[in-house]
């Protein structure tokens, strides 16, 4: 057996409570995940794979058993998983490393350079690439402050899980329901038309200017796939989402190829 690819994925969600049905939305990853188990050598997870996710000290969130134990399987078989954290799921800590064996990468930053396959690839989940809005900046500080956090778990998980999924649905009404398209919607072209995506573009720019060496810029966050050249060399990929649409990039034999 031969595994030579590198998969990329982000924003399935799960667990959301606003996907009518969240186990046949885990099937569907899980079954994802097994078609690929045969060639990949690595997958990349690049945030927002929970829709909530905080770890306490001797408790963990109950669900996701299929999708667990496929990354296991995963991971047994010498196949490489790399989780970043997104915004849903910024409260990764060691649970999943340990229990699992995947590599759980928290980006404070935009992201991180990583090198595959002799090629220079810059990673991330894309929620803090480009300039944001202050009230987005600060409302990633208060999420990541020790402070806030250690009150938080202070709050017994029957009034925080509930309130977490409630926020989060919250917000997805205010953008836009989902529904099974094979186009992406209005509601999401939207989020990422205009400002949002001249500040992604221009963050690409400069970054592959800077980085003369940088062949790829892949990120996921937004919900709508994008494949845009920048720079002279470089590619800005952007995911899409796996609630309504299936969309990964996959990397092999230097060449790499967004999916839906």
């Amino acid at each position: 057996m031969t595994r030579t690819k590198t998969y990329f994925l982000s924003d399935i969600h799960l667990g959301a409570s606003y996907i009518s049905d969240t186990h046949a939305h885990q099937r569907r990853v899980v079954d994802f995940l097994r078609s690929i188990a045969d060639d990949a050598k690595a997958v990349y997870l690049l945030g927002d794979i929970l829709d909530y996710w905080y770890e306490y000290r001797t408790v963990v969130p109950r669900g996701y058993v299929r999708f667990f134990g496929q990354l296991a399987r995963m991971a047994d078989d010498g196949i490489r998983i790399i989780w970043f954290t997104g915004n849903h799921d910024i409260w990764l800590r060691d649970y999943l490393r340990d229990e699992i064996g995947i590599e759980v990468v928290d980006t404070p930053g935009a992201g991180i350079f990583r090198s595959i396959d002799g090629e220079e690839f810059f990673l991330g989940h894309g929620d803090f690439f480009g300039r944001q809005p202050a009230g987005y900046r600060f409302i990633r500080r208060l999420f990541r402050s020790r402070f806030c956090q250690a009150l938080y778990s202070a709050i017994h998980p029957r009034w925080t899980i509930p309130f977490a999924h409630g926020w989060s649905s919250h917000s997805r009404k205010q953008g836009g329901g989902y529904q099974l398209f094979e186009e992406p919607s209005e509601s999401e072209q939207r989020t990422f038309s205009g400002s949002p995506r001249t500040r992604v573009t221009e963050a690409a720019e400069a970054l592959a200017k800077e980085r003369p060496d940088l062949r790829y810029i892949i990120i996921g966050h937004h919900h709508v796939p994008a494949d845009i050249p920048v720079g002279k060399n470089c590619r800005l990929v952007i995911l899409g989402n796996w609630i309504n649409r299936s969309d990964y990039a996959v990397y092999d034999a230097g060449t790499l190829t967004l999916k839906s």
